[in-house]
């Protein structure tokens, strides 16, 4: 289990208020933001993950590292449209602080941005900002949706340059279309390291999907996305609380 410090970056920019990705922007944000918490901390329970903002007068913190998602959703529910464009080089880089005080220096750093305006940085500034996350060791995973077309070309070179060896770092562009925003990150590269058991054996299908759906009734989860996340965060908390159990029987035979 990979042991893992992670930002979460929210695009609050007033191009958020478009409804182009159902059933906004931002509120496709936030749901997707749900899922990332509860893949990454049910992967480790002492990965941690912190929320942050990027779109207004400057960026802010929402929430700090925790494994509470309480925190994160207070975090969500403080924040607000504003702001137009985003300045990517500025939130990283106070991104990277948040990830430099964690508790735990043995965690991994990562980085989740969603970008869904333009960025006004030049290209010069990005590439040197790759540079110095590849030398940190701090990889990064960018959600590249909205204004997708303008910002591919720029967002193409940072991820070559900041890319290691292991290519632990991606760019998921999403256009408009018929799935949701979570729906596509889920079954992404961002997540689907997080599928995986210790033997290498997938948990969850091609589709997405976690466990056996048909034992729903849904043999295509697509079909019905809300049900299919309803049933994937319930399959979670039981694999959770079976893990917790297992754990407290082993502890008591010692």
């Amino acid at each position: 289990m990979v042991l893992e410090a992670c930002m979460v970056i929210i695009d609050n920019s007033e191009y958020m208020r478009n409804g182009d990705y159902t059933p906004s922007r931002y509120q496709a944000q936030l749901d997707t933001v749900e899922i990332i918490f509860r893949r990454k901390t049910n992967e480790n329970p002492e990965n941690v993950v912190g929320l942050m903002s990027n779109g207004g007068s400057s960026s802010l913190f929402l929430s700090n590292l925790t494994n509470d998602y309480g925190q994160i959703l207070s975090g969500l529910h403080g924040s607000k449209i504003e702001g137009n464009g985003n300045d990517f080089i500025n939130c990283i880089e106070i991104a990277c602080l948040g990830l430099k005080n964690r508790l735990n220096k043995n965690q991994r750093q990562r980085i989740i941005i969603f970008i869904g305006s333009p960025i006004n940085n030049n290209e010069d500034e990005i590439l040197l900002l790759g540079r110095k996350l590849k030398k940190n060791n701090i990889s990064i995973d960018i959600i590249n949706f909205g204004e997708h077309e303008n910002n591919l070309s720029k967002l193409d070179k940072f991820i070559e340059i900041v890319n290691n060896e292991e290519k632990s770092s991606h760019l998921l562009t999403i256009p408009q279309g018929p799935y949701l925003l979570y729906e596509q990150v889920d079954k992404s590269a961002i997540l689907r390291n997080i599928d995986n058991d210790g033997n290498g054996n997938g948990n969850f299908g091609d589709n997405g999907g976690i466990g056996e759906f048909g034992d729903f009734g849904m043999d295509d989860p697509n079909m019905d996305p809300e049900l299919a996340l309803a049933i994937r965060l319930s399959l979670e908390e039981e694999n959770s609380r079976k893990e917790r159990e297992k754990s407290e029987t082993m502890d008591e035979s010692k």
